[in-house]
């Protein structure tokens, strides 16, 4: 009989249906006695060494592997950067995970989470951040993208922070490639006709010239670091057709800051050509390599500072009120760059982070003074954004590599006039009494009122202690230093009492006008020593930019009203030398500035000459009263020549007599004060119209052109 193997319930027999898989063999373990004992087990229930000790083997169990959820990187990225954050805040020295160089080169701050070069540029571009707004390390300026796309972004995700960068940099990118090339905006195309290697001088020229610049600008500016472009420029001057092009941009307005500050004089002797032939080529120059780099979307430091250079260089020849928006575009350039903002500083290296604050203060003092001549209200210098005063640190302390900020040094360094000068407008932007001038809207949020005489006498204690008491009157940096703090501590004396005392109900008695005056007699004294000294001679670039016209005005003014007063011979003796200063060795007696001090100058005199004589010692004709006679008296003679200036076609050239009067010629009414005070670059010219019979101070129309004249043309704001 055939027996019928059992069946399951789908039919198939049991000996058919698939039999379980074997298990997966257990890992024995060891017992938990020899685990205690830390000895060897073999493994056995029950194990040799717990039959030998006569003890219950007890096998031990394998507890559950736990999956550990992984930490978002994103998240432990955010909180590392807070706590570098942290460390920077507190100048604390430490190394970063992964600093962002934020160097020369453009597209560099890469971000931590990813290595998509596309995102390395978004973040390069946005300098965005994921540091909390808890964390006060200068100012986080919030994405529109970043917080639109938050609400819907994955929590378990890291990487959808870094694609909304992206996705925002796709934004802007559309748009700048919707306009095409713009780079002719301001400079116009560059002619093809021309190839930009051509306008290099030789290389012998290139070392001369970038010997002089290292001379005269670079100790007062600051913004670039020798050690490292003088690899760069060597290596450069060897092969002129093949150069970077922000650094060839770099280049060209070194030439043009060399060339600007040495005499007409000396160009012919040192390069064999005069300064006018020398500044048209490497102008030219500096444009078109400029529009090579695309200067107006750069963020490039070296490209930066060529431009901040070549507007350094065309100053002597342009009005401030053209200059100062050429310098906006500068300004706002670095605003992007984020050269103005700690909080975007502290992603570069340090090395880099005190190179852009250098470039900073640069451009801020430049602009506010622009904008001061130009008659602009609207100043850099105040106290809107965070950037730090440079360091007291030489180019030698400097290095690329560094991780750190190195200490500042208590002596002076090559940077001490940069530095010193920082700090001191520093704390001038700080004050209710400079945002008076400046911006009345922020005077809440001054640190400091309207400094008292105390005050005063503290800041210049303290910077006389900490910096020019060291300074070497035999070095040409330090004798710089020192004459142009103390004229400008002087000035800014000056026009606080003149600020604080303009609004006071009773008449000022002579202790305040003694003070005023005494202000004003150092602050011309100071000029004078910087203007005549031979120590200072590649420095008159700088300090053209800056006539003491505030001291001539209060010293004039007290004089006219007190002609005898106790220093009255000390006040006079102070705007003689300066005016001899200025208008004997570097201005032209027929310049226009010439033609603002005549009126007031002679008033006080006049002045002198009509009160009681003193019974003991009546002074003697000062130098500046006879100067200022004869050079009318030498215009007067030559109103008819043509040759020696401008004549104002309504007058009359063969008109002589009395009843002729000075008029203005139209250059004058439509420059400013700079503008006539370079003798390199601005003509000569005569008034008209005046005749020798006459009193020369009384045809100059003053009080009527002062009229529509701002004080803000001749440095009247606190800043400088």
């Amino acid at each position: 009989m055939q027996t019928v193997p059992p069946q399951g319930d789908d039919g198939r027999s049991l000996q058919e249906a698939p039999q379980p898989r074997p298990s997966k063999h257990q890992r024995v373990l060891a017992c938990t006695l020899c685990q205690q004992r830390k000895v060897k087990c073999d493994r056995r229930l029950p194990c040799a060494n717990c039959v030998k000790c006569r003890a219950q083997c007890v096998p031990a169990t394998l507890a559950p592997r736990q999956r550990r959820r992984r930490y978002p990187e994103r998240a432990l990225l955010d909180r590392l950067r807070g706590y570098e954050a942290l460390l920077r805040q507190n100048d604390i020295p430490f190394d970063s995970l992964q600093p962002a160089p934020c160097n020369n080169s453009p597209d560099t701050i890469v971000d931590d989470d990813s290595h998509d070069e596309q995102v390395a540029e978004v973040a390069s571009e946005l300098s965005t951040s994921s540091i909390t707004p808890e964390n006060k390390v200068g100012h986080q300026l919030k994405s529109v993208y970043h917080y639109m796309n938050k609400p819907f972004r994955d929590p378990d995700q890291d990487s959808n922070s870094s694609q909304d960068d992206l996705r925002e940099m796709a934004v802007k990118t559309a748009w700048k490639q919707e306009v095409g090339d713009d780079h002719h905006l301001l400079l116009g195309p560059f002619p093809s006709t021309i190839s930009l290697y051509t306008l290099h001088p030789d290389p012998v020229q290139i070392f001369r010239l970038w010997q002089i610049y290292m001379n005269n600008v670079n100790p007062l500016l600051k913004v670039t670091h020798i050690p490292t472009l003088q690899e760069r420029v060597i290596e450069a001057a060897c092969n002129v057709t093949n150069i970077d092009p922000s650094l060839e941009a770099l280049m060209f307005s070194i030439y043009c800051t060399a060339v600007i500050s040495i005499t007409s004089e000396d160009c012919p002797i040192v390069f064999g050509f005069s300064k006018d032939d020398l500044l048209s080529k490497y102008r030219l120059g500096c444009q078109q390599a400029l529009w090579r780099c695309r200067f107006l979307q750069t963020n490039d430091r070296d490209c930066l500072t060529a431009l901040f250079l070549y507007l350094i260089s065309v100053r002597p020849s342009v009005a401030p009120q053209s200059l100062s928006p050429m310098l906006g575009i500068a300004i706002r350039i670095a605003h992007r760059m984020g050269i103005h903002s700690e909080f975007a500083l502290r992603e570069c290296t340090p090395f880099e982070a005190e190179m852009r604050r250098r470039l900073w203060w640069s451009l801020a003092f430049f602009d506010t003074r622009m904008a001061e001549l130009g008659n602009s209200r609207i100043l850099t210098l105040d106290p809107t954004w965070d950037c730090k005063v440079p360091l007291n640190v030489g180019d030698a302390d400097l290095r690329p590599e560094m991780k750190s900020r190195p200490t500042p040094r208590k002596e002076p360094t090559d940077a001490v006039f940069a530095v010193v000068r920082s700090e001191l407008g520093d704390h001038i932007r700080h004050t209710s009494f400079h945002l008076d001038f400046a911006n009345p809207a922020l005077i809440p949020i001054a640190k400091h009122g309207y400094p008292s005489a105390d005050h005063l006498a503290k800041l210049e204690q303290s910077i006389e202690d900490r910096y020019l008491g060291s300074c070497d009157q035999e070095n040409p940096l330090h004798f710089m230093v020192i004459w142009t703090i103390r004229g400008q501590l002087a000035k800014y004396q000056l026009m606080v009492h003149n600020a604080r005392t303009s609004n006071l109900p009773l008449q000022l008695n002579d202790v305040n006008h003694d003070a005023a005056t005494g202000s004003a007699i150092r602050f011309l004294e100071c000029n004078t020593k910087m203007m005549i000294s031979p120590l200072t001679k590649g420095f008159v670039w700088l300090n053209q930019m800056y006539f003491p016209f505030p001291g001539y005005y209060q010293i004039a003014q007290d004089l006219k009203r007190r002609p005898s007063f106790e220093h009255a011979q000390k006040a006079w003796d102070a705007v003689s030398d300066n005016w001899d200063a200025w208008f004997n060795i570097h201005v032209s007696s027929d310049s226009p500035i010439f033609l603002l001090l005549p009126k007031f100058i002679l008033q006080a005199w006049e002045a002198y000459e009509a009160s009681p004589q003193p019974s003991v010692q009546a002074l003697a004709t000062p130098r500046i009263v006879l100067s200022i006679k004869e050079t009318l008296a030498r215009i007067a003679e030559n109103e008819n020549n043509k040759d020696v200036g401008l004549v104002n076609p309504s007058i009359d050239p063969g008109a002589s007599g009395g009843s002729s009067s000075m008029s203005m010629p139209a250059p004058f009414v439509n420059q400013s004060l700079p503008f006539g005070m370079e003798t390199q670059e601005s003509p000569l010219w005569t008034a008209p119209g005046m005749s020798s019979n006459t009193d020369p101070s009384a045809q100059f129309p003053f009080d009527t052109y002062m009229n529509q004249t701002e004080w803000t043309i001749f440095g009247g704001q606190p800043g400088w």
